[in-house]
């Protein structure tokens, strides 16, 4: 059981996910609708990870994200799993580029409907994995359109297992996704890193190296 502070705007969808998780089995100890709130309450109540919304008052612009960046400057082991309505490259970015991804995540609240695959991301966020939406990678990942971008260099195979580690999978993961062997894996990592100039022996760090060097392409 996890111990939850949940932050949503919405009264209907701050119910229902109070709702999904107590029926996870987890336990919500704060359920706020504005930033200053997610604050009080995480300060009070201690809580083993953190779901907020980007967007909330009191200026319904980012709140949630600076919250969510203001508790992890606080505290950088506290785990925060970040909702969003859309696919907004610039916050994954600022969310993943402010230090070490381990216990963060960001997820596409379509993806609440899944309820497996939402209980699934709290429970690795919580485990100090790095969640990324499959759809934010995806549009991240796009070909870029200017050639001069270090995406630019990869092939489409390469963009593939590039989009699958940025989603934290593992070798084997990323290997049985694509029906590809490990050994081809290994093979097109090697590659991603030569081209973008990583470390390759950064391990679980390179999720952070990569979304470092998509930071321009989610501006671009």
């Amino acid at each position: 059981m996890l111990r939850v502070i949940l932050a949503e705007d919405s009264v209907l969808l701050r119910a229902g996910l109070t709702e999904l998780l107590t029926l996870g089995g987890h336990e919500v100890l704060a359920a706020v609708g504005d930033a200053p709130s997610l604050l009080r309450a995480v300060e009070s109540e201690r809580p083993d990870v953190v779901v907020t919304d980007v967007r909330m008052p009191p200026g319904l612009h980012d709140e949630g994200l600076r919250a969510a960046l203001e508790l992890r400057s606080r505290d950088a082991s506290l785990p925060v799993l970040v909702l969003s309505q859309y696919v907004a490259g610039a916050y994954a970015a600022q969310l993943f580029g402010a230090g070490s991804p381990a216990g963060l995540g960001y997820l596409l609240k379509d993806r609440i409907g899944e309820v497996t695959e939402f209980l699934d991301a709290l429970r690795r966020v919580h485990e100090g994995h790095t969640v990324i939406d499959p759809e934010v990678v995806r549009v991240l990942l796009a070909p870029p359109a200017r050639p001069d971008l270090p995406l630019a260099r990869l092939t489409p195979r390469e963009r593939e297992v590039l989009a699958l580690m940025a989603e934290g999978l593992n070798n084997q993961a990323v290997a049985a996704r694509l029906f590809i062997t490990e050994a081809s894996v290994v093979k097109h990592s090697g590659g991603i890193f030569t081209k973008l100039d990583l470390d390759p022996t950064e391990g679980n760090r390179r999720v952070l190296a990569v979304l470092a060097h998509l930071r321009g392409r989610a501006a671009d």
